[in-house]
């Protein structure tokens, strides 16, 4: 949960709209190619898996992948 609170932040700081799912089901998170959490995917791909990143990790992350 605190992913994703980081993660809403950082949208919102950007001004980028997104959709933000938090999945609890284990066979889906598994279907989708999660192995540890937290993750986050972005279009159906696990961009980062097994840390809670700083918000300007995430910020810089975020950035690079919505270029």
């Amino acid at each position: 949960m605190e992913l994703e609170k980081r993660v809403r932040a950082v949208l919102a700081k950007l001004g980028i709209e997104a959709e933000v799912v938090h999945i609890y089901d284990v066979s889906r998170m598994i279907e989708m190619g999660v192995v540890s959490t937290p993750a986050l995917l972005m279009d159906g791909k696990v961009i980062l898996s097994g840390i809670l990143p700083s918000e300007d990790y995430l910020t810089s992350l975020i950035r690079s992948k919505a270029a």
